[in-house]
């Protein structure tokens, strides 16, 4: 631990970043923001479930220091939420037991104890912190510690939760200011005119993706040069494809060509202290659907610190009625009078009352998330932050399956004390008999957990939790996958994710099955039916859509209640899934990832992620693709001659065959230098040389425009320059790359051996191929694409290239090795490649090149992500989990959520609907659920079947399974005679010609039909119940 801290203290002092563990989170801060951070020390005060959240989420994003505040001894309660507190910990001082714990999460985050005893004895002692939060802290302290933290420009953020109740409260100074209000990349475009008024018109009505008030600067423009690199012009948007940039008189006419960029622009905000915001607080919306209620709250949270004031520090008690007509006499004294008089909610605020002493884990989560990232915007300026309040409850989380009083509240001794004072015993007993599976243990999946474990469930008799992750701890989980050590690195996360929580909670041991398995069409012998029938509710906790779709699907065809989480950034969204209630996660799909033309890519690039994808694509053309064809070739018997003749691309391949196994083949690592050096002139001299020759440059299109305007930029050859750190970086990576295809070892060569071997090359002189012809736009035809029906036409060159290919029998036991792409592993090469053959391009066509760090964010696709969004959308899913296992039916109390974190945004809205239909039956209409509804069958024959669905009304006039069309009406009667006495099992059996799976249970048909008015009706898919 020692040696662990002092290397991320050596980091620091060199305002290193370990990218390495924090990839995922600078794509959502930056370095600049995160080296800001690194100098920054935070105080915390208050350690239940609330401040430990905190203190996570603050440890993990890495800050100069943390000192932690809480000398009170812990109760065996705070296990409601205090996730770093065991049972043995009872009775010790709450900072003391939780420091060490948290600082086992990121060594680059030096954690220690408050020195005082008490925080407003000498107020003088904050001085030497950025930031201070409060929780659970006496609001005449929050009032000493504001005025002076106000006073000496430090930051401050309070928040406590009380049972679903929850508040936070930011000052953050005079004149604070935010670099960057939203964290969304600059905008930018290319232009296509700019008239006389300033109206500026985006290139191919390319939507320009700004909004009024933002800033532009602009780059490359012909005519109106003064406002290339000009300061930055305020934006007026005029519409999706045009702004105004307002007076360019003076500026000459505007010809051709241009860029514009926006640019981020500072905004200053001015905080006043907790007394005068006491008084008049500044509102944040939390939820629209509940819109008077931050101002009742307010004077809520006040009433409850009177009464805690008036004795000695205690909350009102659990459901008692003389406590909460206390608090709505001390509410009814802040209520105002005159016409600044709030109008009391009394139901609300007894509610309030006596939910007082509840302490709940994910309203911990929500408020911890949102705290944390409201320390990291203070000390970065990155992100809006919350100014001054927000109010959050979740008051449709209350049980109305089970009686709440005094006495089914009140305190039994036991770890969930916190959460009985809000739902009852009874509740709790629920919560502890759930079978819940949880899908993926990663960064939401370990959250959930943490979760589970505080809030009991699944440790009661009937209680289980299945776990299913197939995939192993590396080291950038650690940053935001908080259940994971540096020792866990390579181990399975499902096994230390399940071992984590029951070391929380040891009433979870025996009640969790592991399962390192990938949940899909492959694994359902061992996700069989069984397994799935037995299940009272999923929770998804994946990161692709894929598997969410297939997770989703099992749940509708299961009848099982889904919550799906996800997040991107400080972007977040929680989704409930109820059977025969809601559409499913399938019912709405996100919009096709972007993709370039390929035109765009081979020829006219003109934004760095064309020359980055270009860059992946020569990775897969050189590194991966090849190797695999090799090795097919070496594999299977008379290769050429079967599946060469179904690819279509029969020369290419050839020549990849003949180019690797004859004319190209290394044998020394010398030889792999020499290839790649050679690929460097190919690609970034002779291929750009060959493209200016075919359009030069004062080329003219059809119309008499200028070939090379608007997206198209003329090239400029690369001439190669060994002392070029780019230059020889390309020759290193793909030099390493192709010697591992081969197997050959390249050790630790030192750069002047590179140098030396290329020093001895002989580079041909390059002329241009008149033959040659390239694609001038992607609406034209490939003038290189083969004619249909040309394959092999061409057979002479084809079987020269063949008789120069050894026979696969002569080359037995050898084989390339194919590169798998690893963007995580920075001593691979991969990204080192894909950044300099990027780049490379770039300056082929004067675009900005791009650091390795952003080549891998695109090239890797790495989904950024930090731990306070992480947080804040676990404790949302759980809320809506206590509903679900209330049994609750309307949708009006669910809630589907997105937040930003950033701006910052949070929308909430009742899930829709499942779409329903109707046909008529011969009883008159009949309603179905379109997703949740299915007929179920027995296995009778398909005659009895048709004949059933008649005396429904329904006419089958067709039937299938799969890809298998078992019956159509259409059919002539020879053709139906045999199939009509089969048994629906026997009949899919010998239509597919495969035997049904012993592990199936069921088998499912799609159907189409009429009802009695003739005409065709969509109606459910028809299950057949297999008795196995």
């Amino acid at each position: 631990m020692a040696l662990d801290l002092a290397v991320g203290t050596e980091h620091l002092k060199n305002g290193d970043i370990d990218e390495s563990l924090y990839s995922r989170q600078l794509y959502v801060l930056g370095h600049e923001a995160m080296k800001r951070m690194g100098s920054s020390h935070v105080l915390i005060a208050g350690l239940r479930g609330l401040g430990a959240e905190i203190a996570k989420n603050i440890a993990l994003a890495g800050v100069k220091s943390l000192t932690l505040f809480d000398p009170a001894p812990a109760t065996i309660s705070d296990l409601s939420s205090q996730f770093f507190l065991h049972p043995d910990d009872v009775g010790k001082p709450r900072a003391a037991v939780t420091a060490p714990r948290v600082a086992e999460l990121n060594a680059y985050t030096p954690v220690s104890e408050h020195p005082s005893q008490s925080l407003t004895s000498d107020l003088s002692q904050l001085s030497r912190y950025q930031v201070v939060v409060l929780t659970s802290t006496p609001l005449k302290d929050q009032l000493a510690i504001s005025d002076y933290c106000h006073q000496n420009g430090i930051f401050l953020v309070i928040t406590d939760t009380y049972g679903l109740f929850g508040s936070i409260f930011t000052d953050f100074g005079k004149d604070f200011t935010v670099s960057d209000p939203t964290g969304e990349n600059p905008a930018s475009g290319i232009v296509a005119a700019i008239d006389t008024d300033g109206l500026v018109s985006a290139l191919d009505e390319t939507r320009h993706g700004l909004e009024d008030g933002d800033y532009v600067t602009f780059t490359e423009l012909q005519g109106m040069e003064a406002l290339n690199n000009s300061d930055p012009r305020k934006v007026t948007v005029k519409g999706p494809y045009t702004f105004s940039i307002g007076d360019v008189s003076g500026l000459g006419q505007y010809k051709r060509g241009g860029l514009y960029t926006q640019v981020k622009m500072p905004k200053f905000i001015n905080f006043q202290p907790l007394a005068e915001q006491l008084k008049k607080p500044e509102l944040l919306i939390s939820d629209f659907a509940k819109f008077e209620r931050p101002q009742q709250l307010h004077i809520g949270f006040q009433a409850l610190q009177a009464f805690a004031e008036h004795h000695g520090g205690s909350l009102p008690r659990a459901h008692n009625e003389e406590d909460a007509l206390e608090i709505l006499k001390h509410a009814a004294s802040r209520a105002g009078d005159g016409e600044g008089k709030v109008e009391l909610d009394e139901k609300l605020l007894r509610e309030l009352s006596y939910q007082a002493r509840g302490d709940l884990s994910p309203m911990a989560a929500f408020f911890g998330g949102l705290a944390a990232q409201e320390v990291l915007k203070s000390v970065s300026g990155k992100f809006h932050p919350i100014v001054q309040w927000l109010y959050f409850d979740s008051l449709e989380s209350l049980p109305t399956s089970v009686a709440r009083s005094e006495e089914l509240c009140k305190p039994l001794n036991s770890r969930y004390d916190g959460q009985i004072a809000v739902f009852g015993k009874d509740f709790q007993d629920k919560l502890a008999n759930v079978n819940e599976f949880l899908v993926g243990a990663g960064a939401i999946g370990c959250e959930m957990l943490k979760n589970w474990a505080m809030i009991g469930l699944a440790t009661g008799p009937k209680g289980k939790i299945s776990i299913a992750d197939m995939d192993q701890i590396e080291k950038s989980n650690l940053n935001r996958q908080f259940l994971f050590r540096p020792k866990d690195v390579g181990k399975l996360k499902s096994e230390c994710a399940a071992e984590a929580v029951q070391a929380m909670n040891p009433a979870l041991k025996g009640r969790i099955a592991i399962r390192p398995d990938r949940v899909g069409p492959e694994t359902e012998h061992i996700f069989n039916e069984d397994f799935w029938e037995g299940l009272d509710g999923v929770t998804n906790a994946l990161d692709n859509v894929d598997a969410r779709q297939y997770v989703d699907r099992r749940c509708v065809f299961f009848r099982k209640p889904l919550l799906d989480s996800g997040t991107l950034g400080t972007k977040g969204n929680i989704q409930v899934v109820l059977p025969s209630l809601t559409e499913s996660y399938s019912s709405s799909q996100d919009p096709p990832e972007q993709s370039f033309p390929q035109c765009t890519l081979r020829s006219f690039p003109n934004k760095i992620e064309h020359t980055i994808a270009w860059a992946k694509e020569k990775f897969h053309s050189y590194f991966v693709g090849p190797p695999e064809v090799v090795n097919l070739y070496l594999t299977q018997p008379d290769y050429i001659e079967k599946t060469l003749k179904q690819s279509g691309n029969e020369i290419g391949t050839l020549e990849n065959l003949r180019d690797f196994l004859v004319t190209e083949k290394p044998l020394t690592f010398d030889d792999c230098i020499v290839w790649a050096r050679q690929q460097f002139e190919k690609e970034y001299n002779n291929a750009i040389q060959q493209l200016l020759y075919n359009f030069p440059r004062d080329s003219k299109t059809a119309s008499g425009a200028p070939f090379w305007s608007g997206p198209k930029r003329a090239p400029d050859p690369l001439k190669f320059d060994a002392n070029s750190p780019i230059h020889l970086g390309y020759v290193i990576a793909a030099a390493n790359l192709h010697a591992f295809n081969y197997g050959i070892k390249s050790g630790n060569v030192p750069e002047n051996h590179y140098k030396k071997v290329m020093d001895h090359m002989i580079i041909p002189e390059f002329s241009p191929n008149p033959t040659v012809r390239i694609q001038a736009d992607d609406n034209e035809p490939d003038p290189n694409a083969q004619p249909s029906g040309s394959r092999f036409d061409d057979n002479r060159e084809l079987e020269q290239i063949a008789a120069q290919l050894p026979p696969p029998k002569s080359l037995s036991g050898f084989r390339l090795e194919p590169v798998e792409f690893e963007k995580d592993d920075d001593s691979n090469h991969h990204i080192d490649f894909i950044t300099a053959a990027s780049n490379l391009r770039a300056q082929n066509y004067a675009i900005v090149t791009a650091d390795r760090h952003t080549t891998k964010f695109i090239a890797g696709k790495i989904i950024p992500a930090i731990a306070t969004t992480t947080a804040l959308v676990t404790g949302l899913v759980v809320l809506e989990l206590y509903k679900i296992i209330d049994g609750k039916t309307d949708l009006e109390q669910y809630k589907n959520g997105f937040v930003n974190l950033a701006l910052p945004f949070f929308g909430f809205s009742e899930p829709i609907a499942s779409p329903k239909g109707t046909y008529m039956s011969t009883k008159g209409e009949v309603t179905v659920d379109k997703l949740w509804d299915r007929f179920e069958v027995e296995n009778v024959t398909l005659k009895e079947f048709l004949k059933d669905f008649e005396e429904k009304g329904l006419q089958v006039t067709m039937v299938s399974s799969g890809v298998s069309l078992l019956y159509a009406s259409f059919y002539p009667p020879n053709k139906l005679k045999d199939r009509m006495g089969l048994k629906l099992s026997e009949l899919v059996e010998t239509i597919s010609r495969k035997p049904i799976p012993d592990h199936q249970k069921n088998v499912i048909f799609e159907v189409t039909a009429e009802d009695t008015t003739d005409e065709d009706v969509e109606i459910p898919y028809i299950m057949l119940k297999l008795r196995k």
